[in-house]
Formats: C-alpha cells, structure tokens, sequence
C-alpha cells in the first residue's frame, strides 16, 4: 500500500493524574497518566499508512477539559463525546451542553490540539481520551462518538475509519476526509484521496460504525461534504451515513438541534 503524506493534506502506571474526581455539571480540566497501545507512534502511522514519522508525545503534558451531565452516576453507563477543536481550546457551542447531558453523553476535548498541532498529536489525544475517561465512568462502547468542527472534523472522519474498532460514531461538522478521490453530484468538483486505511478496519467501518456529516447551505465546505457523501461514504457501501444540509448555515458549528439530530441517527443505528 503507498504511503500518504498527511502533514501536507491537513495542515490547517494507570490512573489519572487530577487531584479529585470531576464534579458533575462543572466543565474541569483533567490530566491522564499513560497512552494506550493504539497511540503508539507506529501504529498511528501504520493505520494511516503516512509517509511521516509522528513527532515525539506524551500525554502527561497534556490537558483535557472534562464535562459530566448533571445526573451523572459513575455505575451507571454513559455515552462519550469526544470533541477534535479547530482551535486550541476545546470550545462548544453553550447550547450543545445540555443536549450532551440529555443524550447521557459525557465530553472531553484537549486543549492544544487545534489546526496547528500535528494531525498526529490529535488523533492520539482523542485515543488517550477515550481509554482514559472509562477510569472513571462505565462507558456504553456503542455510545463513544467522535466530532470536531472544521479541520477538526477532518480529522475526526480518518480517525472514524482508520480506528474502526475502537470508534464507532463520527459527527464531522462542515469538514471531512475520505480514503478516495471524490466527485460531486453534477460532476464540477473532485476532490483527492486524504488518507489510507487498512482494509480490514474499512470493512469494520462499513458495516458498524456510523456517521453523520453536517454541512450547511452557505459552508464553504459544503461541494466536498456532498462529494464525500454521495461517491464516497455512499458508493463504498457504508451502511449507516447520514448527511444534514442546515438552510442558510455558514461555515460555523451548527445549533444544538442539529446536534441532537445528528446525535439521535446515530443512537437509532446502534
């Protein structure tokens, strides 16, 4: 398989290291003691077939924001919503809280882990998210959803494929990669293969993970959200992928109803 240059593409001992466990309905900052298997710099590399070698990382100097809905029980299973920013700081709309409480789903996102940071880096603290929360809460594995806004979303949708087994949702909102070239609809547009993923983990993707992609009619990325979605995610059989085109919506993170939605296909899919 060739490899790909990803930097190019997108350049846009357990336990954790917090003094006390998070408080429920308080958004606080976290810190975790170790990186599992699947964030090994070769296997990164490996499921993404790059070119690259990913720079050198330690998620012990890293930081993560943390939210716990209101009603939260730590025997008592949750989803997780595992947010990739745009920017350096781990920012949702305010409104998208109390649906991510409603839905059950408990949030993380990492600080630094903007456009700027290496693609690599991203998708690794969006892995020691996800093995690291469930210290700390019983996550329903059917239930741990990936997103990001933008190059965020980019990112998101490869992670969403690549690591098949361990992610079984992506909501990628107003950005998102696919493993082929990609045409719109009416034929104007294509867009060039992102990344490479490992057969194996495309079949997992395919038949089940699920994924929705949120684009809006005013989005700059709206043609390469179509394209993605119709010859690619459609063509290649996914079975589970849903496409939410948001009247007069720009290129900015959608309200908290188009959250909920995106949020509802995917339950519904389980």
């Amino acid at each position: 398989m060739p490899r790909i240059r990803l930097a190019a593409l997108l350049t846009i001992a357990t336990g954790m290291l917090h003094a006390a466990d998070p408080t429920p309905g308080v958004r606080a900052q976290i810190t975790f003691a170790e990186s599992p298997p699947h964030s090994d710099a070769l296997e990164v590399k490996l499921r993404l077939s790059a070119a690259e070698t990913p720079p050198a990382y330690d998620v012990k100097k890293e930081t993560f924001d943390i939210l716990l809905p209101k009603n939260f029980r730590k025997d008592e299973p949750h989803g997780l919503f595992i947010w990739i920013s745009a920017s350096d700081k781990p920012v949702i709309p305010a409104g998208w809280e109390p649906v991510l409480a409603e839905k059950k789903l408990i949030f993380i996102g990492a600080h630094q882990s903007g456009n700027p940071r290496s693609v690599f880096d991203r998708m690794r603290l969006a892995i020691d998210a996800n093995y690291n929360v469930r210290k700390l809460a019983t996550i329903d594995p059917a239930r741990v959803i990936l997103s990001g806004f933008s190059g965020g979303a980019r990112v998101a949708s490869m992670l969403g494929v690549c690591y098949a087994d361990i992610f079984p949702a992506t909501i990628c909102c107003m950005g998102v990669n696919f493993y082929t070239d990609t045409t719109t609809p009416d034929g104007k547009q294509t867009f060039r293969i992102s990344y490479l993923p490992h057969d194996d983990f495309v079949r997992m993707a395919k038949t089940q993970c699920r994924y929705v992609l949120i684009t809006g009619e005013k989005d700059f990325n709206l043609p390469n959200t179509q394209a993605v979605f119709t010859n690619g995610f459609q063509k290649e059989g996914f079975k589970a992928v849903e496409m939410l085109n948001i009247p007069a919506q720009g290129h900015s993170p959608p309200k908290a109803e188009w959250l909920k939605k995106a949020i509802e296909f995917i339950d519904a899919k389980k």
